[in-house]
């Protein structure tokens, strides 16, 4: 059997857990520049805003119901998903992290019975360690469990944990359950569905698996595969190294200033850098780029990225900084306002596997003591407490209703009067 602990309405939570006065009132947070709704109170859900929705769009029904924003604050979160994992890995004999706020747990190996009990001890524990609610679904597939949690989200009787593995009752949940909230059934492939009637899961699980394939190739097969109760997603307790990474921001305002972008691509060229040495990688493929707003249509546009192959694999601040720079200085043209840029790390290899180059002039070795320094000042002082002279944390972006930082900065710990 296996599992997936899904942490409720997750950013919502944990902007709630330090605001208990937001406890049964709606609230929303944002994404990067304050710009569309990423997460949702079930208060929020009540009055029809939907995942994704800019918030220009709603702010009517914002004022009309006092609704509370918050700009992403993923420092706080990403603290608060680790306490969460944690508490899952001492429970568990292993888990497989999904995301932010998902988890799939391994119940392989223990009796039926004991199965729903531990779940809902776990649920309730959960809850009580870190005050962030989750709904744990089990099920013989990661496919099943994912609507088993969904179910916990649904029947507050549940009581935080929904065990589902007899035949009659999946068939029971699949009739009930929309063929695009399917796990593995995208947008495309939901609209295809539905010109062939194939409205609910169990439509899909009724169709022949000939068909399956016939329509959505081994894919379909798998998810159909999950439905039946055959395991066809492959449970992996290690996290997979990225085999690229990407960092990238909007700004609030055009930037017509080579000085001012050059800073902002120095803080995303560091904070991807960092990335880099906490999966013990190195990079030979770094790709810089800038673009203009499209959305004003009447201003000058230019869209421009520069590919840099390195001989030798780094993962140096410096010296990825320094070819982002570089790169600048290639695709910067004055007259134009960017209004995004980013940095893409690709062709990313362990770092013991660098091939080194007889002419290479580096001093790798002073490079890395460097930088091991500046990640340990970083993680015990704060996050960029020492970054390059060039970058700057002044990256015009929105952030109007960031809230603190409360369990990762001394400055953000909350004041009690007694």
């Amino acid at each position: 059997m296996v599992g997936l602990c899904d942490c409720n309405n997750f950013f919502v939570s944990c902007e709630r857990l330090f605001r208990p006065d937001l406890n049964g009132r709606p609230v929303v947070v944002l994404s990067n520049n304050d710009g569309c709704i990423v997460a949702r109170s079930n208060e929020v859900k009540a009055l029809g805003i939907k995942m994704g929705t800019p918030l220009f769009q709603v702010k009517e029904l914002v004022d009309n119901h006092n609704i509370t924003v918050f700009s992403s604050n993923y420092q706080l979160y990403g603290d608060i998903s680790k306490r969460v994992m944690s508490i899952l890995r001492d429970y568990l004999p292993s888990i497989e992290v999904y995301s932010i706020d998902e988890a799939f747990l391994d119940y392989r190996g223990f009796d039926k019975e004991r199965i729903l009990p531990h779940a809902r001890a776990l649920s309730k524990y959960i809850f009580k360690a870190t005050g962030i609610p989750v709904s744990i679904g089990v099920a013989p597939t990661k496919t099943l469990a994912k609507i088993a949690s969904k179910l916990c989200k649904k029947y507050p009787k549940l009581e935080g944990a929904c065990f589902m593995y007899r035949e009659e009752d999946i068939i029971k949940v699949l009739k009930k359950t929309p063929i695009n909230d399917i796990w593995g059934i995208g947008r495309k492939y939901s609209k295809m569905l539905l010109q062939y009637s194939v409205n609910s899961a169990f439509d899909f699980y009724k169709k022949p698996v000939s068909w399956v394939e016939k329509m959505m190739g081994i894919c379909g097969v798998r998810t159909w595969k999950e439905l039946h109760s055959i395991p066809s997603i492959s449970y992996d307790d290690q996290l997979l190294d990225k085999q690229s990474i990407c960092v990238s921001r909007s700004f609030t305002s055009e930037i017509y200033s080579y000085d001012e972008l050059s800073e902002a691509l120095s803080n995303f060229a560091s904070t991807a850098a960092v990335k880099l040495r906490k999966q013990n990688s190195c990079t030979s493929e770094i790709t810089t780029f800038i673009l203009t707003n499209y959305h004003k249509a009447s201003a000058p546009q230019r869209l421009v990225s520069d590919v840099q192959k390195l001989e030798v694999a780094t993962d140096s601040t410096l010296e990825i900084v320094e070819i982002v720079h570089k790169s600048l200085s290639r695709l910067f043209m004055k007259g134009y306002g960017f209004k995004k840029g980013g940095v893409i790390f690709r062709d990313i290899i362990n770092k013991r596997s660098v091939q080194q180059s007889f002419f290479d002039t580096v001093d790798r070795e002073k490079h890395q003591k460097l930088m091991s320094a500046v990640d340990a000042i970083n993680s015990k002082d704060g996050r960029n407490m020492v970054m390059p002279a060039s970058a700057s944390n002044n990256l015009h972006i929105s952030r109007n209703h960031l809230s603190p930082l409360y369990t990762t900065s001394w400055d953000s710990i909350l004041e009690i009067e007694v």
